[in-house]
C-alpha cells in the first residue's frame, strides 16, 4: 500500500532545518493594519451575542435596508498586522527564514502592529500603512481598505531608503523574492518594469524563485490585467516565476486572457493552471481555492486536498499562508504535489490556530493527515 502524501513529504522536509536558515527571501511591498471583525445578528446582554455566520445573511439585512436605514453592530475579534506581503512574510519567517521586508510599515516609526514582526525580520519600511476592516463570516469575508498611503510605494520613494545597488544586492542575495498585491498598490506595475530594466539584468548566479500574485484584480480594467501578464512573463527571463491565483483570481485571469472560467472541480482547476500556465510561459502557476490546491509547471499538473475546516478561527491571510507554504516547498526542494501539500498544511494550521506555524508545529500537523 502506498504512503499517504503527507508522509512523503515528511521525508522531503528532512534537512529542511538548515536549508531554510541558509535561504534569504526579500518581500514586498505593501502593509496594512488588519481590524477582523464580527457581525452581531442578535445581541443577547452586553458580553453574550450571536454572531452573523453567513454573508447572505448580512446581505438580506442590507437589501431590507434600501431606501430606509439599518444599523450593524461590530465586534472587533483582533487587531493584527495585514497585508499580503507581511502575512506571508511572517508566515515564511516562522520556518526559519531570513526575511528582509520592504513596504509601507509605518513612517517615521514603524506602526506598532508591526513591531514583533521587525524584531524577526530586516524591516525596511518606506510609508504609513493601510488600513483593512476584514467583516469575517463562516463562509467568506469583505475586505474594506483605506489606501491612501500607498500611493507612497513608487520607484522614487524606494530609491529614497534603499539606494538602487542596494537593492540590487538584495536581490542578488535572495533565493526566493515576493513582490505582491498588484492590484492595490497602482505603482506595483511601474516598479515590476523598473526592476526588469535595472535590476534583474545585474543579477548573477542561478535563477532566483519570483513569487507574484494579483490580489483580486476585479477593480482593474482588462488592459490593465493583460499589461501585467505580460510583465509576469518578462520576469521569466530572469527569474523562475511562480504566479499564485486564488480561484476567483484564476477565472479573472482567465478571462483575459481568453479561456473558458472552470468550475469549482479539481480536475478543471488542474487543468486551467495548466492552460495559464501555456498562455504566460513562466515556471509555475498555483491555484488554490478553498478546499484544495492546484498547480502546473514544466512537470506536469496536479492538485491536493487540503484540511478543510468549517469553523476556522481566522480566514484572512489563508491564501497568504498558502502562499508561503508552497514557496517553502520550492525552497526545500520538493515536488509540485509536495508543495501543494505544504501550502495546503500551512494554511490549514493558520485557519485553526491563527498563528503562523513553524517547522515543528508543520511536521506534527502533516502527522494528523
Amino acid at each position: 500500500m502506498s504512503r499517504k502524501l503527507p508522509q512523503l513529504v515528511l521525508d522531503q522536509l528532512s534537512g529542511a532545518r538548515n536549508k531554510l536558515s541558509k535561504a534569504k527571501v526579500l518581500v514586498g511591498l505593501d502593509g496594512f493594519v488588519d481590524t477582523i471583525i464580527h457581525v452581531v445578528a442578535q445581541r443577547e446582554s452586553a458580553t453574550q451575542y450571536t454572531r452573523m455566520g453567513a454573508m447572505c445573511e448580512f446581505g438580506k439585512r442590507i437589501q431590507a435596508a434600501a431606501g430606509l436605514s439599518a444599523n450593524f453592530e461590530f465586534v472587533t475579534q483582533m487587531v493584527k498586522l495585514g497585508g499580503n506581503g507581511p502575512i506571508m512574510a511572517n508566515a515564511l519567517g516562522s520556518y526559519g527564514t531570513p526575511v528582509t521586508y520592504v513596504g509601507n510599515l509605518g513612517a517615521p516609526a514603524i506602526h506598532p502592529v508591526f513591531a514583533d514582526f521587525a524584531q524577526h525580520a530586516r524591516v525596511i519600511s518606506i510609508a504609513e500603512p493601510g488600513y483593512t476592516d476584514a467583516i469575517e463570516f463562516e463562509d467568506g469575508k469583505l475586505m474594506c481598505g483605506k489606501h491612501e498611503s500607498l500611493r507612497e510605494i513608487n520607484w522614487a520613494n524606494l530609491l529614497k531608503h534603499i539606494p538602487e545597488e542596494d537593492l540590487i544586492a538584495l536581490f542578488q542575495e535572495s533565493s526566493l523574492i515576493a513582490l505582491v498585491n498588484w492590484t492595490m498598490l497602482p505603482a506595483m506595475g511601474a516598479i515590476w518594469q523598473k526592476i526588469q530594466s535595472r535590476v534583474a539584468p545585474q543579477l548573477t548566479g542561478e535563477k532566483r524563485w519570483l513569487f507574484l500574485d494579483l490580489a483580486d484584480p476585479a477593480k482593474r480594467t482588462p488592459e490593465d490585467i493583460a499589461s501585467a501578464l505580460a510583465s509576469i512573463s518578462k520576469f521569466q527571463k530572469h527569474f523562475r516565476v511562480i504566479l499564485g491565483l486564488n480561484l476567483q483570481e484564476s477565472r479573472q485571469i482567465g478571462n483575459v486572457l481568453g479561456l473558458s472560467a472552470p468550475d469549482d472541480s479539481p480536475d478543471h482547476v488542474t487543468a486551467h493552471a495548466a492552460a495559464i500556465l501555456q498562455k504566460l510561459q513562466i515556471d509555475t502557476v498555483v491555484v488554490h481555492p478553498t478546499a484544495f490546491a492546484a498547480a502546473a509547471d514544466a512537470t506536469g499538473a496536479t492538485h491536493v486536498a487540503g484540511p478543510f475546516t468549517a469553523k476556522p478561527k481566522i480566514t484572512t491571510g489563508a491564501g497568504d499562508h498558502f502562499n508561503a507554504g508552497f514557496c517553502i516547498g520550492r525552497l526545500v526542494g520538493c515536488d509540485l504535489a509536495g508543495s501543494l501539500q505544504v501550502g495546503v498544511a500551512t494554511s490549514g494550521y493558520y485557519v485553526r490556530q491563527a498563528k503562523s506555524p513553524r517547522l515543528e508545529d508543520l511536521k506534527r500537523f502533516l502527522e494528523t493527515l
